[in-house]
């Protein structure tokens, strides 16, 4: 399975910065050890012409230039360098890459990404470009029509945080389905409107979230039919995170992970997945949900595998 990095980009932060910049360094020596079959490459980096498909070029080339402004950089939370712009495109470059290998080996990942806080024209919440809603446009432009109209996405959001710079950019696009499960008291405190948003209360556990996951698939299913999913499974659910609020267990995000990859295995719909946020208390135990992440969808991506080499099997 393909897994497409960026964390030697790492960003100038001040001492005591509440990002978690180590994390993704974290994240790849130990799939690295833990993972051996893992394929990890380095993420491109996105384009002018890439980001455009989501982006306004008015920010991208601010973003670019270093032409924030003071309150600008203070919404996206990260002062402005060189590192952060080359940090940034790779993130969204990466989901690129990861969605285009998901439409040919089912399953890839970009090991950072989930940067849904980003509007059109405007960043946010650590979040500079939106990888996921880059990917979703590029694929679409690459692939053309599929089945007589234009290329299906479903945007299946469970980081804690709602991904409203994604329910934004693709308000009024029938073509992209956006799905957010998030905490209803956390950030961001004015929200956008997604396809299907699920307003959670503090302190949910992994019984009420499972069924709430349940309840959203169904719904989504019956409303859209995705040629592709882009999923965020973001760490920060886990009752260990510093800004989270919900309170589910390791076993609980694992039984998360395994629903949205068994929902599109059997309904033989590629997914592209990042890792959205994760703000862990003890960092080690964020890195731990994501890579009991990455393990289920190494095994996914085993038995999609095994489907293709039969498909091939049989055309012969």
């Amino acid at each position: 399975m393909h897994a497409f990095y960026a964390d030697h980009f790492v960003l100038p932060l001040p001492q005591g910065h509440r990002f978690p910049m180590a994390k993704y360094a974290l994240l790849r020596e130990q799939l690295l050890a833990e993972l051996p079959g893992l394929s990890l490459l380095e993420a491109p980096a996105a384009s002018d012409g890439e980001l455009a498909l989501a982006h306004a070029p008015s920010y991208i080339q601010a973003v670019s230039q270093g032409l924030l402004s003071p309150a600008q950089q203070r919404e996206i939370g990260f002062p402005w360098s060189e590192a952060m712009v080359a940090r940034s495109r790779r993130s969204a470059g990466a989901t690129v890459a990861a969605a285009r290998v998901a439409l040919s080996q089912g399953l890839a990942a970009n090991l950072a990404g989930g940067t849904h806080h980003a509007y059109a024209d405007q960043g946010g919440g650590f979040c500079v470009f939106n990888d996921c809603a880059v990917a979703a446009r590029l694929m679409q432009a690459e692939r053309g029509r599929v089945q007589r109209r234009p290329l299906q996405v479903a945007v299946i959001d469970l980081d804690v945080h709602q991904g409203n710079g994604t329910a934004r950019i693709f308000a009024n696009d029938p073509s992209v389905f956006t799905l957010s499960i998030h905490g209803e008291k956390n950030f961001p405190f004015r929200k956008e409107t997604s396809d299907l948003d699920v307003a959670l209360p503090d302190g949910t556990g992994d019984a009420m979230y499972l069924e709430a996951l349940e309840q959203a698939l169904m719904l989504l299913e019956a409303r859209f039919e995705p040629d592709l999913v882009i999923y965020l499974a973001g760490a920060d659910p886990h009752e260990g995170d510093r800004l989270g609020r919900l309170k589910l267990s390791f076993d609980g995000l694992e039984a998360r992970d395994r629903r949205v990859f068994d929902w599109c295995f059997h309904k033989r719909i590629p997914a592209a997945i990042c890792m959205g946020g994760g703000y862990g208390v003890d960092l080690h135990r964020t890195v731990q949900v994501q890579l009991n992440t990455y393990r289920v969808a190494y095994q996914y991506w085993q038995r999609w595998q095994v489907r293709q080499n039969e498909a091939r099997g049989l055309a012969k």
